[in-house]
């Protein structure tokens, strides 16, 4: 089975800070650096370093061709990537001393799909293929309204987080994905097994993940609910890490691996990731995952 990943694709711009920046500040940056990025092609490359076949669909300008190259040295087939005039989406990225982040995106090309590209990217999806999205691309909506015509098995992960998902027709999701920010703007509520129980009320036969940073995870369908202790590690940079828990997740769900698994997998990965800086760039192997945590 295939994963098709239809989204983002970023030039990464981030600046090592001493705290984010505040309201009418200047603030100079301990040090600069450059970084593939987009929670789309992070989360591809996850899925390539776990051992996936996937498919990037997506969307970038002539400045960004060195990120489809980079997709291809991590293992991703790039067939469904199109070059465009506009400008290639990035993002400004704020890194503080302890590791956290402040994130701007501009979308570029990102947010020029149309529908002829949705169609071009269905039509290369199979019966059995996983549909992966984020919502960093324009038209979540109609991708989603399509790929449950033609019965896609659909994993959504709804970041950035905006009103206007609420909209979507998310009754054809199969997994969400979501963080505890996220799940209070979806469901209206705080507490992790509220949100995990609004859920379930609302979508009944999806299934949902709810990661918690330094807390953990939570799955929950409508038979079973499991919670995931995460690891202890000294975060370095945690750009990047909820794309490589992705990532890795649903190539345990991909290969049929139990749920506990494919979490136990996830998160040792996203822990390895946030001990290194970057975005795709930290995303381990996984090899290395499994001898790092004494993975089976």
């Amino acid at each position: 089975m295939r994963v098709i990943n239809f989204g983002s694709i970023n030039i990464d711009h981030v600046y090592r800070v001493e705290h984010f920046v505040r309201p009418g500040e200047t603030l100079r940056s301990d040090d600069y650096k450059v970084f593939s990025g987009g929670k789309g092609a992070n989360q591809s490359i996850a899925l390539a370093h776990a051992g996936v076949q996937v498919l990037h669909a997506g969307k970038i300008g002539r400045d960004g061709a060195w990120l489809k190259h980079k997709l291809e040295e991590a293992g991703v087939d790039t067939v469904l990537i199109e070059m465009t005039e506009a400008p290639t989406g990035h993002a400004i990225i704020q890194v503080n001393k302890e590791g956290e982040n402040a994130i701007i995106i501009h979308g570029g090309a990102n947010e020029s799909v149309v529908d002829d590209d949705i169609q071009r990217v269905l039509d290369a999806c199979e019966a059995g293929d996983f549909l992966l999205l984020q919502n960093e691309i324009n038209s979540v909506d109609r991708v989603l309204l399509e790929a449950k015509k033609r019965g896609l098995f659909i994993v959504f992960n709804p970041a950035p987080m905006t009103e206007a998902i609420k909209s979507y027709p998310l009754e054809a999701v199969d997994i969400f994905i979501i963080n505890q920010v996220e799940g209070e703007m979806l469901t209206g509520k705080k507490e992790p097994l509220e949100i995990i129980q609004e859920m379930q009320k609302h979508y009944p036969r999806s299934k949902t993940v709810l990661t918690l940073g330094k807390e953990g995870v939570i799955y929950a369908d409508a038979k079973h609910q499991l919670s995931k202790k995460a690891l202890d590690v000294v975060a370095v940079d945690t750009t990047g890490a909820g794309d490589t828990f992705i990532g890795y997740f649903l190539a345990g769900v991909v290969s049929q691996s139990p749920v506990e698994k494919a979490l136990e997998m996830a998160i040792s990965a996203s822990a390895l990731c946030v001990t290194r800086a970057g975005a795709a760039d930290s995303i381990p192997g996984r090899e290395e995952v499994k001898s790092k945590f004494n993975l089976l």
